[in-house]
């Protein structure tokens, strides 16, 4: 077994950025053989899955081992080649599972578009939970998330004095802490800050000042800082794994690398992202609502991307969706935008898929809209898609021509990529209490 043999090296000495990259394969290997034992117990006769939720396992277990890798970028000797040769058929065999399981299991699609268009089964009828939870709620939870927020007691309180700053290094909430709610009061109020980089010879997974993969994470009125500072490049300010995951009126503040939406389903409602070069990464199956996403002013000879998104197997049910959003400049970026180019992404990984839906995009974004990675890296197998945004920066006329790259023009194709439809929003979203759009507003 992969995380058999890779555990087998802990006592071997290793230098910090090999360790650091070390460390991050044996815990993505541990929630790996969490999401395979969930997917296959979904396939067994208790059913306590949908077809959905295995791919969205699946596709989770596969980016786990593609990060794992990603941290020995760099470096070389036994500890990588033994962590490669672990993981070489592991990784096989779960792209194998993967596409096996995704064509099998596949309904009508849009001829020729790479998504995933699959109407998701509920886990219980209305009859057998009350008609007003999702199935894994217990009780207790349930009691709970029917309070009015005033009457919720706390099982912790930091900084309880009203200062609201709690500082902490890589905080992190692991995938055994399932359905914690973290509540600040409110934007620029609450603060979790760090200031970790891969300047400290870490991985960008390790950097993170917030990290939370246990399934069921909400964060509610919430700063989340990484104040490494630009130039110290990869710096994340929350990295978030857990599937079923909300950010609710949250600020996420860096400037490289700001936000990590690593795996899984999320959803971000009302937050305020700040950054520069491909600020929103990852490869969860994500979608921003009502957000405004603000570029900052880069250090100089470097250009602004928004997202970066690392889908790397055709079958993952993963992608960046921002709709409602606002696309905008902070006020030092406004002034000097004539010396800085902001693009709305670029492909980190061969299957890169973004779209942005009914934004708003300010005239600091560059006509082309996008970026290459690399040369044609990626460029005739990404999906990059805009359906009716608007402002000074939303006009496709000087778009890109890229093969991947689209105007979406069919109301049937933008919805495939909206809260209910991309990431099953209606059958998790309501127990969280939080507002959302479950289609496009027309």
């Amino acid at each position: 077994m992969a995380l058999y043999g890779a555990s087998a090296i802990t006592n071997v000495q290793m230098e910090t950025l090999v360790r650091s990259a070390y460390e991050d394969c044996i815990e993505l290997l541990e929630d790996s053989v969490d999401h395979l034992s969930r997917s296959i117990n979904s396939l067994g006769p208790s059913n306590k899955g949908s077809r959905d939720d295995v791919l969205t396992w699946l596709s989770a277990a596969l980016t786990n081992q593609d990060t794992c890798m990603e941290g020995f970028e760099g470096t070389s000797g036994t500890v990588k080649d033994h962590m490669v040769e672990n993981l070489r058929d592991v990784s096989e065999l779960v792209s194998d599972s993967l596409a096996i399981y995704s064509v099998s299991s596949k309904d009508e699609e849009f001829s020729g578009i790479p998504i995933e268009n699959r109407k998701r089964k509920l886990l219980e009828s209305k009859e057998e939970n009350g008609g007003e939870f999702p199935g894994w709620l217990r009780k207790r939870e349930r009691r709970l998330l029917n309070l009015p927020a005033a009457m919720i007691q706390a099982d912790i309180v930091v900084s309880k004095d009203g200062n609201g700053t709690y500082e902490e290094n890589n905080l992190k909430v692991g995938r055994k802490k399932t359905n914690l709610m973290f509540i600040g009061d409110g934007k620029g109020l609450t603060f979790i800050s760090g200031g970790r980089s891969v300047y400290d010879n870490i991985t960008t997974f390790r950097t993170a000042s917030f990290a939370a993969s246990g399934a069921g994470f909400i964060a509610k009125d919430i700063t989340f800082v990484n104040w490494a500072g630009p130039s110290k490049h990869q710096a994340v300010a929350l990295r978030v794994g857990a599937d079923h995951a909300v950010i609710y009126r949250c600020n996420i503040i860096g400037y490289q690398d700001t936000l990590y939406v690593h795996s899984n389903r999320q959803f971000f409602r009302e937050c305020d992202v700040y950054g520069t070069v491909d600020f929103i990464f990852g490869n969860a199956a994500v979608v921003f609502q009502n957000c405004s996403l603000y570029a900052r002013k880069p250090m100089a000879f470097q250009k602004n991307t928004i997202t970066a998104q690392n889908r790397k197997d055709p079958n993952q049910n993963t992608g960046i969706s921002i709709h409602s959003c606002r696309i905008v400049a902070t006020p030092d970026l406004q002034a000097s935008r004539s010396n800085f180019s902001t693009y709305l992404g670029r492909p980190w990984k061969l299957y890169s898929r973004t779209v942005y839906l009914q934004s708003f995009i300010d005239n600091h974004v560059h006509p082309r809209g996008w970026l290459e990675w690399n040369a044609t890296f990626a460029l005739d197998t990404l999906y990059y898609g805009e359906y009716m945004n608007y402002g000074p920066g939303g006009a496709v006329g000087q778009r890109v021509a890229w093969p991947g790259y689209r105007v979406i023009t069919l109301l049937e194709e933008a919805d495939k990529f909206t809260v209910g439809k991309f990431i099953y929003g209606t059958s998790w979203l309501p127990s969280t209490g939080v507002a959302f759009l479950a289609g496009l507003s027309i």
